[in-house]
């Protein structure tokens, strides 16, 4: 998952009464404050009003940072063990990292969770497992991916807007491409195939066999043609137009969305709060949903953990279990797509019938729990985040100009073995 850049004070959601001063501790009137730390829309706007209704006792903020931000300032409050909320969200390509040290958290299997581990995915919950076997983390949402596309704007170019027809038009990830060379021949002026290549490309790398570790821990991305085969794809894609050149969850990015200046964006789960968010209500209906190329794959997906610096670690622990119980996991996908890492849930008809109305009523219910049913986890290494990210900086470099695609390829592979 998700943005927007952290003030090291408090950024206090609309559900949360007014706060004197920022962290964890006792609130005015007595009350127990609560700080959970997230990036991006995770859903929880209406869960913490709900929760707070039923908890007179508690009051709850969140403090929201960008991806990279909010993973880099968690590991520095860890290694000062001051500083971190009382529940920490912590994205898939980070959590090895974090799992590394399971004695800067609560291991929750000593608060239940062994006896709640039947309700996630069996990956999901060894996701977070340390080695020693301390569950450091209850899971939150699994990625699955689609892609999302604007139907007008491939109506405008002469292509079918049924997501059917749409899904027939790109099999594979090649057929995606050349699709995008028909569409720029007939598109409206300003307007590209895919909003950057970035984002592409980490929908392709997650449906490689390898990623870039092996399970060893070893850095691989160098060695690993599978990778290598998507990333001269996608340079072909840019270097042929294809790309609006807008890295993903910046300030051009989301104004990408108002201005409508690309068809096409790769759609784990989760980005479809982030589209919602961004387009406006001005672009309900107009937005879709199709089967991803490539058949499958994982992009993201997250979990909360609770720090053991927090001040009130059993009710951290108690809020941490209900906001990532079934019940609660039904409520954000109908409320934000977020697909749920609970899999009781992919039999229920209030979820596989689900019709999202903002995506042209989309059967994202059946799309995504199929998608969830197939999946076959990629192997996350400690800093695959990190290269995530480093990979996505080397992209954009070709599509600023700044160097060709060997060029960038040969300095990110040098910068991930560094």
């Amino acid at each position: 998952m998700r943005p927007k850049s952290l003030a090291l004070g408090c950024a206090v959601m609309a559900t949360a009464l007014v706060l004197s001063g920022c962290g964890s501790g006792t609130a005015s009137g007595g009350k127990t404050k609560l700080t959970i730390g997230l990036f991006g829309n995770f859903g929880y706007a209406e869960l913490l009003k709900e929760y707070q209704a039923a908890h007179p006792d508690i009051e709850i903020s969140d403090r929201t940072a960008s991806y990279s931000d909010h993973h880099k300032n968690l590991a520095a409050h860890l290694a000062t063990s001051s500083g971190t909320a009382d529940i920490e969200a912590v994205d898939t390509g980070y959590v090895n990292q974090f799992k590394a040290t399971p004695d800067k958290f609560v291991d929750l299997n000593t608060k239940g969770g062994d006896q709640l581990k039947d309700r996630w995915l069996p990956w999901k919950w060894e996701g977070s497992l340390s080695k020693d076997g301390k569950q450091i983390g209850y899971g939150t949402d699994v990625g699955g991916l689609a892609i999302c596309y604007r139907r007008d704007l491939l109506q405008n170019a002469g292509l079918p807007a049924d997501r059917d027809q749409v899904a027939a038009l790109w099999p594979t990830w090649q057929d995606f491409m050349a699709a995008g060379k028909k569409f720029q021949e007939k598109a409206p002026e300003g307007v590209k195939w895919f909003d950057g290549g970035p984002t592409v490309l980490n929908a392709i790398v997650g449906q490689a066999s390898v990623g870039y570790y092996d399970k060893t821990d070893k850095i691989v991305v160098g060695d690993n043609k599978e990778i290598k085969d998507a990333w001269n794809l996608v340079v072909d894609g840019v270097n042929s137009g294809l790309s609006a050149k807008l890295l993903f969850s910046t300030p051009v990015w989301n104004t990408g969305f108002k201005q409508g200046q690309f068809a096409t964006v790769t759609c784990p789960a989760w980005q479809m709060a982030k589209i919602k968010d961004q387009a406006g209500p001005e672009a309900a209906g107009k937005w879709d949903v199709t089967s991803v190329p490539g058949g499958g794959g994982n992009w993201g997906g997250s979990y909360l953990t609770v720090p053991k610096s927090g001040k009130n670690i059993d009710k951290a622990v108690e809020l941490a279990a209900w906001l990532t119980a079934p019940e609660q996991q039904a409520k954000v996908f109908k409320s934000a797509g977020l697909l749920p890492s609970t899999p009781k849930l992919y039999e229920d008809p209030s979820i596989v019938d689900y019709k999202n109305p903002y995506f042209n009523d989309a059967p994202i219910g059946k799309l995504f729990t199929d998608a969830a049913k197939k999946l076959n986890p990629q192997y996350q290494g400690p800093k695959a985040g990190d290269i995530q990210t480093a990979i996505g900086n080397a992209m954009q470099r070709v599509e600023q100009g700044k160097q060709n695609g060997e060029d960038s390829w040969r300095q990110f592979v040098g910068d991930v073995q560094k």
